[in-house]
């Protein structure tokens, strides 16, 4: 039924639906994000209690993306966010690089869930205009996604604010969604 819906929605507005999971640690950029795709511009934010909820439109997809709040006593939420997921999306600040460890307990908790466990995974390194920033590769080496499972993935630098990297992003995950 569903893919029946995605057909109809396709063939009516040409793009093709896609659930998008934006999961991270509070403070990383998330809604900054979000509403730099969505808006082009930053917006000021506060601390997501909840959900925001977006749609954005990339090439032929229309990607209606969850960016779920963070902060510690949220994260037990995630998992009702999993189900139907093209894509997760996670987004690490890289100037805090004590966090690091946290951050790769959460996204191995998230994606080894049954709901999540083939979907893409690109992480957003944020803030890679911070002098202290953590490269993506060394990113992508402290969340140790390959112990998470199989899958697709891919840590793409970004600055939010600036818009940099994001497309990239946005580009990835279109070549790697599987509908």
């Amino acid at each position: 039924m569903g893919l029946l819906l995605s057909r109809i929605y396709s063939l009516v507005y040409g793009k093709t639906p896609c659930r998008i999971l934006m999961i991270g640690l509070d403070g990383a950029g998330k809604t900054t994000i979000l509403y730099k795709l969505k808006l082009g511009e930053v917006v000021t934010s506060i601390p997501t209690i909840g959900f925001n909820v977006e749609t954005v439109e990339y090439k032929n997809l229309a990607l209606t993306v969850w960016d779920v709040g963070g902060q510690g006593q949220l994260r037990g939420l995630w998992r009702h966010y999993y189900q139907n997921a093209n894509a997760v999306i996670f987004v690490v600040d890289s100037s805090d690089t004590s966090r690091l460890v946290e951050a790769r307990n959460e996204i191995y908790t998230a994606l080894t869930s049954d709901e999540l466990r083939n979907v893409p995974v690109l992480v957003w390194a944020n803030k890679q205009d911070m002098p202290q920033a953590a490269s993506a590769d060394a990113v992508l080496r402290a969340l140790r996604l390959p112990d998470a499972g199989r899958r697709d993935y891919h840590c793409e630098p970004c600055v939010a604010i600036t818009h940099t990297g994001l497309i990239e992003g946005l580009e990835w995950l279109a070549q790697h969604i599987k509908l």
